[in-house]
């Protein structure tokens, strides 16, 4: 507990906003901090600005996003929120792999952690500390007398118990339907509402098929509803995005429970409305879904060129350990093959954001 002298004006304050409570179950009082721009130091960006609700919550602004302050910018390209609630906490399995976690190195164990995160980062939301998370929070008094009813009264004066508060609610409200609807045409054909056209079942046959390897990482198959991600970490060589600043990004080698043997491992990122979070890959540098497949192709068919920059592929980030294994299984792909996946991708896309598919 804290001291009496610090812990008597937050208990004055829970009291005399206990009448202000407006949110009655964690998931509202997080909607609520999910869209406030006062969590931000600049009082200009929420978690919505980088994670638009209207494009699956990821940011179709650019490579990275931008920071509270209009001129930093992140080192990745903000993942897709959709669907992230599936994703189990960061462990390592019997066969030393490591697997689940959030972000793209698995760094925040669990989602209420990596909710937390970016109010603190100095390259997003940038609020200093607790302290002042705790200044903007009491400005409102539906958030103190909320937290106090939904966490208990010293949850707003102790500083561990606060973050946890907000990181809940934060996660609460991201495990909500709004944010896994599983209304897509590939659930709709699953449950018999529609027949997928001719070019989406094609895709659909090729991507669980052995002639191409999709299914091997972007399939959970002991799931009841399907996440097209095994949330395993593996390094498939992207090449560096030359227009950020950072030349190499160690992925979950930069993990302190990971180390230096995982350098160039990302998390395999979960294909539901893939076809609306663009740019791809970790550090956002390709701008196509057409460019990914193509890219992977490389593996199996020499494609010298990047189709979007008429360029040769740039050299990986970390060299050393690609899954070649991997992604030397299957066949090469042809056009016509690409059309067919393509189609398919795009039926993974929830109807909410079918006006988007690119």
């Amino acid at each position: 507990m804290p001291k009496p002298a610090t812990f008597l004006p937050w208990l004055l304050l829970i009291a005399s906003t206990a009448s202000h409570a407006a949110f009655e179950t964690r998931a509202d009082l997080g909607r609520a901090l999910f869209f406030d721009v006062n969590l931000s130091a600049a009082r200009s960006q929420s978690c919505a600005t980088c994670h638009e609700p209207a494009r699956a919550f990821s940011d179709p602004r650019g490579a990275v996003s931008i920071g509270g302050d209009g001129r930093s910018r992140g080192t990745r390209n903000a993942p897709a929120l959709t669907y992230a609630a599936l994703t189990p906490p960061f462990a390592r399995a019997p066969d030393g792999a490591f697997r689940g976690g959030f972000f793209h190195d698995g760094r925040a164990a669990t989602l209420a952690e990596q909710a937390v995160e970016p109010i603190f980062n100095p390259l997003e939301m940038a609020l200093e500390d607790t302290a002042a998370l705790r200044a903007r929070l009491a400005e409102n008094a539906a958030y103190v007398a909320s937290i106090a009813l939904l966490f208990g009264d010293a949850a707003f004066a102790q500083d561990a118990t606060l973050r946890a508060a907000v990181g809940e609610s934060l996660a609460a409200f991201e495990q909500t339907m709004e944010f896994s609807t599983f209304d897509s045409r590939y659930d709709r054909f699953l449950r018999g509402e529609l027949t997928l056209d001719r070019d989406e079942e094609r895709g659909r046959a090729l991507f669980f098929s052995s002639v191409v390897n999709c299914s091997s990482c972007h399939r959970l198959p002991e799931a009841a509803r399907e996440t097209f991600t095994d949330f395993t970490y593996h390094n498939i060589g992207v090449p560096r995005n030359p227009a950020l600043a950072i030349d190499v990004d160690v992925g979950l080698g930069g993990n302190p429970l990971a180390g230096t043997a995982e350098e160039g491992k990302f998390r395999v990122p979960s294909l539901r409305n893939v076809a609306v979070t663009a740019p791809y890959m970790h550090n956002g540098v390709f701008s196509s879904l057409r460019t990914v497949l193509v890219f992977y192709n490389t593996y199996l068919l020499h494609t010298p060129l990047n189709p979007e920059t008429g360029e040769p592929w740039g050299a990986p980030e970390v060299a050393g350990n690609i899954s070649h294994d991997l992604l030397r299984q299957g066949q090469p792909l042809s056009m016509v093959q690409i059309d067919a996946l393509m189609a398919f991708l795009r039926a993974l896309t929830d109807q909410r954001y079918e006006g988007f598919v690119q």
